[in-house]
């Protein structure tokens, strides 16, 4: 059953007359979406400490947000989970997703930073993987000046941006030289072939529509052949061996839960430590949805307890 809290959004959605994302141009949707904070996000909580920064990126700077737990001391070297937002690729900023990094930094007791990286249409694949990647190894490099531990750092990211943890995990992996203690994946997209049968059966309906994640992807992807890509579909890729722990987190009104779950079962089947959980009553999204959904705050506080669990010295 469709939790009756997510039922009345949709029916909220519906009866102010809100127009999907796919028939909206790419700067009215991110309108839309950072508007939709104030109706749908508890207010953001205090944390210790907030700043903004910038990281190296190959076109330029790319924008980040630290976030320090309330109660560490200023001298205090914390785990850190370096965080890629939802948002299709195309939507979502530091903003959109300000409360959700706040109640992840003081339940967990890590620090947070954001990554505000390139988006379509203006830049398309594989630009938000090369900003998530340059990013961590930001993160990584300038440890000490922001007091964080670079043998405690996680990644994580809902949607979209769960697709980009997963993708700077195997690249890191891969390259040998960016070790990843953990990875936190909510409702993430793993296959951008959209072939998964939860694809057809929650493609209407539920706020993210089949509609809807076409527009995304086709906003980030030129190129079919990209979709075959790990670094748009990791699912795809045959080695997931000797990848970091991770949790996946689903809702079961989602047409991304199918390939969630696969992605799970890919990473243990790999021999990967590997925790499932799906919220069954939840749509996509739901997670930042605290002011009108109380399974959100649940989600959270999972997330935040296994980050705290993970991370421990």
């Amino acid at each position: 059953m469709l939790h009756p809290q997510a039922q009345a959004f949709i029916d909220l959605l519906v009866q102010r007359g809100i127009p999907p994302t796919h028939t909206l141009t790419p700067a009215d949707a991110r309108k839309f979406y950072r508007e939709r904070r104030a109706v749908t996000q508890p207010d953001p909580g205090e944390v210790a400490e907030v700043r903004e920064l910038q990281a190296d990126g190959a076109p330029g700077p790319i924008p980040l947000r630290l976030y320090r737990p309330l109660g560490a001391a200023a001298s205090a070297v914390l785990p850190v989970l370096v965080y890629y937002h939802g948002g299709g690729w195309t939507i979502g900023d530091l903003d959109t997703h300000d409360t959700l990094c706040r109640e992840l930094c003081n339940g967990s007791g890590c620090a947070v930073v954001a990554v505000d990286y390139r988006m379509g249409p203006e830049h398309r694949f594989p630009a938000a993987v090369d900003d998530a990647l340059a990013a961590t190894r930001w993160v990584r490099r300038e440890a000490a000046a922001l007091g964080v531990d670079p043998g405690r750092l996680a990644v994580g990211g809902d949607s979209a941006g769960g697709n980009l943890a997963a993708v700077v995990a195997i690249a890191a992996r891969d390259a040998g030289d960016l070790p990843i203690a953990y990875q936190l994946l909510i409702y993430p997209a793993t296959d951008m072939r959209r072939v998964h049968p939860s694809h057809v059966s929650n493609g209407q309906g539920y706020v993210l529509t089949a509609d809807t994640i076409r527009y995304f992807h086709d906003q980030y992807i030129t190129d079919p052949a990209h979709d075959n890509d790990w670094r748009a579909s990791p699912l795809l890729r045959e080695d997931l061996a000797g990848l970091p722990p991770a949790l996946v987190l689903t809702a079961g009104y989602d047409p991304l839960r199918d390939e969630g779950l696969d992605y799970a079962r890919a990473l243990t089947a790999a021999g990967n430590r590997a925790s499932y959980v799906c919220f069954e009553r939840q749509i996509h999204g739901f997670i930042t949805m605290g002011r009108l959904l109380d399974e959100a705050g649940s989600a959270v506080s999972l997330c935040a307890a296994e980050l705290r669990r993970a991370l421990r010295p």
